[in-house]
């Protein structure tokens, strides 16, 4: 399958910026779509932003304009750049791949694959 790894993750202050790394070791003719989730302490995981193998991205209301989703397919690598920070951005960011090998994609047919998280902390 795959193996994600990410990295990047780190204590920063309200209106600071980070990027967040995810390198993929895998197929990448079978990732059907790369993103990013978040999840913050007593609450579920949320998607944050995502794109897709033909590269059409989506992003979570409360970081649109903010957060710009990228992956470089040569080096396998998926990217979050983060801009203007919020105390509400403080969470676990985790790198994911909707696994799908095959030719006409349908949801449910993939399978999720999580990496191991990074933590994400804004300060005011």
């Amino acid at each position: 399958q795959v193996k994600l790894v990410e990295s990047g993750g780190d204590l920063a202050q309200v209106g600071d910026s980070l990027r967040l790394s995810c390198s993929a070791d895998g197929n990448r003719n079978c990732m059907y779509a790369m993103g990013w989730y978040r999840q913050a302490p007593g609450k579920e995981r949320e998607l944050v932003a995502q794109i897709t193998r033909g590269g059409l991205t989506n992003y979570a209301a409360s970081v649109q304009g903010r957060f710009t989703i990228s992956k470089d397919e040569n080096k396998n690598t998926l990217a979050l750049q983060m801009t203007s920070l919020r105390p509400e951005d403080t969470a676990v960011y985790f790198c994911n791949v909707i696994w799908f090998c095959g030719v006409v994609y349908q949801p449910g047919l993939g399978a999720d694959v999580w990496g191991q998280g990074t933590q994400v902390t804004v300060s005011s």
